[in-house]
């Protein structure tokens, strides 16, 4: 019981700390703008750091799983959700400094970007599949579609991940390393997750051979 009331503090530390963290981006780059450092094309910086910023915590998220997986640590999957969050919102910034700051709101030059440059039709299609998984995020919206549909929606998130490095590397137009060592890193977290996968499928058929013998 002690324990268990001495894990909750260190809990809420932990939270508060990833919290604050997510937040120093968007707080940099407030505080870049107001005292004119976003560079010499400002609306190319924030896109660049938004969209940046909204694949790192993407990734952070995704790696919560795999960490418990492999290390057996309880607090990654606590913090998952949070990040989640964050890296839509991060996402949200990096949409609507595309739409209103660069475009305007000009829907029908939006549309040509979208049809003609692969980069940004990968990019939409990436915040397409986080805005549903954002929506239903909620304890209340788990309960309402029932967890095994709630977790098969979910899953999209790795998707999501894929779209996001396709569309980083297709936006670099010369050094592609930057890209290549983030697909990387995905592609560590979802071998960890097939990986862990297999090895359930294996188990659970262990199990049904030995009930059936």
């Amino acid at each position: 019981m002690e324990a268990a009331l001495a894990k909750k503090p260190r809990s809420k530390v932990l939270e508060r700390a990833v919290f604050a963290l997510a937040c120093a981006p968007i707080a940099w780059l407030g505080v870049a703008a107001l005292t004119g450092r976003l560079t010499a094309d400002p609306i190319a910086f924030l896109l660049n750091q938004l969209g940046l910023t909204a694949l790192q915590v993407l990734l952070a998220s995704l790696a919560c799983t795999p960490l418990q997986q492999v290390f057996g640590w309880k607090w990654p999957l606590r913090l998952r959700r949070m990040l989640g969050l964050f890296a839509f919102f991060y996402a949200c910034a990096h949409f609507l400094t595309y739409s209103v700051l660069d475009q305007g709101l000009a829907v029908g030059e939006i549309w040509k970007d979208v049809v003609k440059r692969k980069f940004i039709t990968i990019g939409m299609a990436t915040f397409a599949i986080l805005l549903p998984l954002a929506v239903t995020s909620t304890n209340k919206m788990v309960k309402r579609l029932g967890f095994h549909r709630w977790k098969l929606l979910h899953r999209l998130v790795y998707l999501a991940g894929a779209l996001a490095v396709v569309h980083f590397y297709w936006r670099v137009k010369k050094d592609h390393t930057e890209p290549l060592v983030y697909g990387a890193i995905l592609a560590l977290l979802l071998g960890v997750r097939l990986v862990s996968f297999m090895r359930m499928a294996i188990n659970d058929r262990a199990k049904r051979s030995s009930l059936a013998g």
